[in-house]
Parts: C-alpha cells; structure tokens; sequence
C-alpha cells in the first residue's frame, strides 16, 4: 500500500468519523457512506497485489479477483442503504422542517432519577 493510498483511507475515515459525531441525519449518512469508501479503499488496496490482467502479455502474475469481488459487492450494497437512509432523512426532513436527531425524553428522565440498588447476588 503506497502512502498516497493510505493517506487517503485516514482522511476519508476521520472525515467520516467526524460527520457522524453530528446530530443531524444528512450528515451521520454522509458520514457512513465515508466510512465504507474508506473501508472499500482499504480491502482493495490491502488485499491486492499489482498484476497484469490475465488476457495481456505473457505469463505474469495476475491481481486476485476476490477483494475487488467483495468490494463491488459492498459498493452495490452501500448505495442501496444509503439511498433509502437518505429517503427516509428526506421524508423526516418534510414532516418535522428538521433534521436534527432529538434526545430521547424518557431516556433522559430515566438517566435523571435515581436508580434502585442492583442485588446482583453472592460473588462466587
């Protein structure tokens, strides 16, 4: 893996990683999809050594196909979550005006009482 390769996968996984510790819906999408190109580009580049195609030239060794398999795979899979993630954000978007994600509020009252003592038995 050369370092222009590998500088890439950083930059789009901090990019990533950062867009998902947003509260907003597009960006947290957004962010996922970064972080699965970062995570393709990562297979791709780990798994595969540079060869010839199998048809050119004479016996030279050739590039496995089962990482660029796999990464085909997980793009087609990818576009398809984040189109209906983005669908939904859409359709959350036009119902609410916003896209914020909202605290929960029984779950905050519930982090603000006091909780019961936990009997969790004898230790062995």
């Amino acid at each position: 893996m050369s370092f222009t390769q590998a500088a890439l996968v950083a930059v789009l996984a901090g990019a990533g990683t950062y867009l998902v510790m947003h509260r907003t819906l597009t960006r947290i999408i957004l962010g996922l999809g970064m972080l699965g190109n970062a995570v393709n580009l990562l297979i791709l580049t780990a798994g595969s050594s540079p060869g010839n195609a199998p048809i050119v030239g004479e016996q030279a060794p050739v590039a496995d196909p089962v990482p660029q398999a796999l990464v085909l795979t997980s793009i087609v899979i990818t576009f398809g979550v984040m189109s209906f993630l983005l669908s939904m954000a859409y359709r959350g978007w036009t119902i609410d005006g916003n896209d914020e994600v909202e605290d929960d509020i029984t779950d905050r009252r519930l982090a603000e009482e006091p909780g019961e003592p936990v009997d969790h038995g004898e230790p062995t």
